[in-house]
Formats: structure tokens, sequence, C-alpha cells
């Protein structure tokens, strides 16, 4: 998918929500676990539910991972059904992946080959070797860790050296690598005081945002200092909205809250509209 593709598509439907495909059995209402596919049977509803509300979808791996063969299996089923009814709508594997060239090089293949993802999270800290095999996929996209919104992110994201923070160092080196206009980055809700200064290095970049409501990220401070003149962000909601009934009714209870956060990025977006 391109950026003018999902761009069109955040036009289109008033929204820049991305829902976070998180599942954990534990969590999930208990009829499920009759199904023979517990976790693709709960992604359908939710897909089913929320699908005209959100531009983009984000199964973390590691919740797929942690059930073996039968949690990949579910992943692949997930991706592989919005890719065939809902091919309008951005993909996202939040993987973290990042080692060397040839190691990523067969990251990259396993995300946009063989599964078929629009984008992949991937940790920057090996830097450019590690990061640019990702890169070399025509209309896929890397989603690179700038600032987190986790409290071990001041650990070493926002240290000084050389009298810049480290994340700036990063976003700044990144724009030099080849095929850099296939960049986004990660950047937390709760870090909003932030989105300025990072709009002053990467002024057009997709953010993806996590943090808006459970972790206690606001979204209208998210929009007023990081939004772009095409958006330029994807808000995450996972557990706001995916757990939001453990119930029979947890589709329309999720639709609900996705609704909810949809009315206030329209509104935001019409805001923007009659200032501009």
């Amino acid at each position: 998918m391109t950026n003018d593709q999902l761009i069109s598509e955040i036009r289109k439907k008033n929204s820049f929500l991305c829902i976070g495909l998180d599942v954990d059995l534990n969590k999930i209402p208990k009829h499920l676990l009759e199904e023979e596919d517990p976790i693709f049977a709960f992604n359908k509803a939710i897909i089913d539910a929320t699908h005209h509300l959100a531009v983009a979808y984000k199964p973390n791996t590691a919740f797929y991972e942690a059930y073996g063969i039968k949690g990949w299996k579910a992943l692949e089923k997930t991706i592989d059904y919005l890719n065939t009814n809902h091919p309008e709508i951005f993909t996202i594997a939040d993987a973290k992946r990042g080692d060397i060239g040839n190691t990523s090089s067969m990251y990259a293949k396993a995300f946009f080959e063989d599964l078929g993802f629009d984008a992949v999270t991937v940790a920057p800290y090996m830097g450019k070797d590690s990061v640019e095999p990702f890169l070399s996929f025509k209309n896929k996209h890397t989603i690179l860790l700038a600032l987190t919104s986790n409290k071990g992110a001041f650990d070493f994201q926002t240290q000084i050296i050389d009298d810049e923070e480290l994340y700036k160092k990063v976003l700044r080196t990144s724009k030099s690598w080849e095929h850099s206009d296939q960049l986004m980055y990660v950047v937390g809700a709760t870090k909003a005081e932030y989105f300025k200064e990072i709009r002053n290095i990467v002024p057009n970049s997709f953010l993806l945002v996590p943090g808006v409501g459970a972790q206690g990220g606001n979204l209208q401070d998210v929009c007023k200092y990081g939004m772009s003149k095409d958006v330029g962000l994807l808000i995450n909601s996972s557990r706001g909205i995916i757990y939001a009934s453990n119930q029979l009714d947890f589709a329309e209870a999720a639709a609900y809250e996705a609704e909810a956060l949809q009315k206030q990025m329209k509104d935001i977006l019409d805001e923007n509209s009659r200032s501009a």
C-alpha cells in the first residue's frame, strides 16, 4: 500500500484509527474457547464489527507466537482475512524486529511476502544495515521505534548525546537511509509534549501512536502537536477496544468504543478543515 492510498482511506473514513489485535486467551469471551480456532474467531468478529471505523489493524506478533504453531496459523488466517475482504485497510505486523542484514532480510520476507503485511515495526538499535533490508520492499513500510510510551523509554531514548536526545538522532539518521521515504515512526501518545520537536525533524512522515486510552494518552494533544498536512497519524488502541466486553456482546462493545474514537477524529479533521 502506498502513502497516497492510506491518506485516501483516512479521508474517506474520517478516521486515522488503528486497532491492535493483541489476543490473550485469558481475556477473550469464554464461549469462544469452544471454537476450533478461538484467536481467529475473536479477530474475525472484531474486524467484522469495526472495519468501517478503522484504517489499520496491528496484530502484536508476541501474542500469537506465545501459542506456538496454532497462534502463528491464527495470525496467518487473520491477515489473509483482512487482505481478502478488506484490501484497502493498512496492516501492521507489530514484531519489533531488527538484526544483522541477512537476518533482517529473512524477517522482511516473512512479513511482507509470506504473510502479506503492509508494514512491520522495527527496532533501530543495530542501525542502518539492520533496517534497510526492510526498506527494499516496494510499497511496504518500516515503522521504526523512535520514542515509545513505556516508562523504560527514559532509560535510553531521551538520553543526551552530543547535545541532542538519542531519539532525535534516530530520526535524523534514519532520513539518510536508502528508501527512507518508506519509513514511519512509533511515537507514544504519553509523550505528546515531544511531538512538536519530532515534527520539526520528520514533518511529513506517518507516526504510529500507541498509548491513547488505556495508557493515558490524550488524542487532542497528540493531534495538536503531531498532525501533518496529510494527517500523518495512526492512533492505535488495543485493550480499550477489543476488551471492552468479555461477554456475548464483545464485538458490539468493541464497535461502540471504536466509533467513539472515530467520532473524535472526525471532529478534529472537520475543525482542521474549517481553520485551513
